[in-house]
């Protein structure tokens, strides 16, 4: 990461975001972008994401997840909070 600072960030997304694979689109680019954290479907329809990485990877993340066929992010919600001292995956909950 080159140095990188590391910053972890939760995310609501809205729009169509459940029912069109969001979870699992999130689940694979972090894997490929080295990002930590874990996404879940929410009650009212959004998705909530806890995401650790560098700003870009978060960045990258969200893009290459609306990039996905039938997913259409209207509205990125961004809180920053503390790091995860020991977290090394990115899970799915909710299944």
């Amino acid at each position: 990461m080159n140095g990188a600072k590391i910053i972890r960030q939760r995310m609501t997304f809205t729009g169509d975001v459940q029912g069109v694979g969001f979870r699992y689109r999130a689940k694979y680019a972090a894997r490929e972008l080295g990002v930590t954290g874990w996404v879940e479907n929410e009650w009212d329809g959004s998705v909530v994401m806890e995401a650790q990485g560098t700003k870009e990877q978060l960045y990258r993340l969200v893009y290459n997840i609306s990039r996905g066929t039938w997913i259409n992010i209207e509205h990125v919600k961004r809180e920053n909070i503390p790091v995860e001292e020991h977290e090394y995956y990115f899970d799915v909950k909710g299944y």
